[in-house]
């Protein structure tokens, strides 16, 4: 039975976004990273007993504590959060659409994919002798899957719609298309959208056991990569619809997303999720493969991944067409790397700069033209970001320049 072409949406302002990695706090570090092809990555030092690989971490949240008025979400993840809530003017740009549309009409969608687990973990390692949590973490919202979602409705004061999508490495890509669908209800005015997610044992041991992390930096969509170099990372963007002719910034002119559910960790081995991923997002935004300048691939530089997903790129874009991996520059941040390269695309659209792929030597066979390594310097129209996580859950943005997209 074929499936239904979705129809062109109404483009979304994107009137505010921040990102922040391993790379530093903000746009203009992300920014300043790509430009000079500085990378985060560094040994591993998280943990205890640090596995021999190399992570993306951010430097500071140990002593980024949140205020005191929010001492019960106290955790690594919302700290996080909270750094990044405050980059970019966004907590300003979030407390005027509060102000603007109404404290109920301001929705919340969230991704992560570990969320606060690592509270947890600090939990169980100090189990008092009769079993129970140290007192300090007898608090039940860090230990749920919900604790981002409800820390940032607390932070930013708003009372509607909060919702926490956990789709693995799909997660903060997902949500602007559940945001786009809240807001054509008519079930929110404008929408907070992003996602966070930290380092902690759960994720670097359990992706250290499917014999997936890299003992050197990753090096995506390279003849000879090793896999992935875990990060964390948190981010937001808020989008609005695009009813102000006068209003500039980026728009949100697409999204696609399937689920192809063909393996719990390894994709479709012909990329069928991944193509029926970006063939919605630019059907939603009425526009063929050749419009898209430049392509945030997912390219974890696993070995199947890449394979497939530089495979799916070839075989839609033209030549033309730039197409990267990131993560070199950040780690894959799980279930923020959505947020975290939605906004990397956006800054590429912002400044005509289509970044290369980082630590990339020598690409896969399975690579066509379209994977670049060298970064470049091009005016963009329009720009596409992948994320696609385990499960098959995939999810492809699309976003144009101003209100003529």
């Amino acid at each position: 039975m074929p499936f239904a072409v979705p129809s062109p949406i109404r483009p979304l302002r994107v009137s505010a976004y921040t990102a922040t990695a391993a790379t530093g706090v903000g746009k203009s570090a992300l920014l300043a990273a790509l430009r000079e092809r500085r990378g985060g990555l560094r040994p591993n030092d998280f943990g205890p007993d640090p596995l021999p690989t190399f992570i993306g971490r951010v430097d500071g949240l140990e002593d980024a504590a949140l205020p005191e008025r929010y001492g019960e979400w106290e955790c690594r993840n919302n700290r996080l959060a909270w750094l990044a809530l405050r980059a970019d003017g966004f907590l300003a740009a979030a407390e005027a659409a509060r102000a603007r549309y109404g404290r109920d009409r301001v929705a919340i969608v969230v991704g992560t994919s570990t969320s606060s687990i690592g509270a947890s973990e600090d939990a169980y390692r100090a189990l008092t002798r009769d079993g129970h949590y140290p007192e300090a973490l007898r608090r039940p919202i860090v230990h749920t899957p919900h604790s981002l979602g409800d820390f940032v409705q607390a932070a930013l004061e708003l009372e509607g719609y909060c919702v926490t999508v956990a789709t693995a490495c799909s997660s903060s890509a997902k949500v602007f298309a559940q945001a786009a669908r809240l807001l054509d209800a008519g079930i929110a005015d404008a929408a907070i959208v992003g996602g966070v997610d930290t380092l902690c044992g759960s994720v670097l041991y359990g992706f250290n056991s499917l014999e997936l992390v890299s003992p050197e930096p990753c090096r995506p969509f390279d003849r000879e990569r090793r896999g992935i170099s875990l990060g964390e990372g948190g981010g937001f963007a808020l989008i609005e619809r695009d009813e102000d002719a006068a209003a500039s910034g980026p728009r949100l002119v697409g999204y696609g997303e399937s689920s192809d559910a063909h393996h719990m960790s390894s994709p479709h081995p012909e990329g069928l999720g991944a193509r029926l991923s970006l063939e919605a997002a630019l059907a939603r935004a009425g526009l063929e493969p050749d419009a898209i300048g430049y392509v945030n691939a997912h390219g974890t530089a696993s070995a199947k991944n890449d394979e497939v997903e530089a495979g799916v790129i070839a075989s839609m874009f033209p030549a033309a067409t730039r197409a990267s991996s990131t993560k070199g520059w950040t780690g894959h941040t799980l279930g923020a790397a959505g947020i975290v390269e939605a906004t990397i695309a956006l800054i590429a659209l912002e400044h005509g700069f289509a970044p290369g792929t980082l630590n990339a030597r020598e690409l896969d066979a399975a690579c066509g033209p379209q994977i670049r390594i060298d970064n470049e310097a091009v005016p963009l129209a329009y720009v596409a970001s992948n994320s696609f996580g385990f499960g098959g859950n995939n999810a492809t943005l699309v976003f144009g320049r101003g209100r003529a997209a």
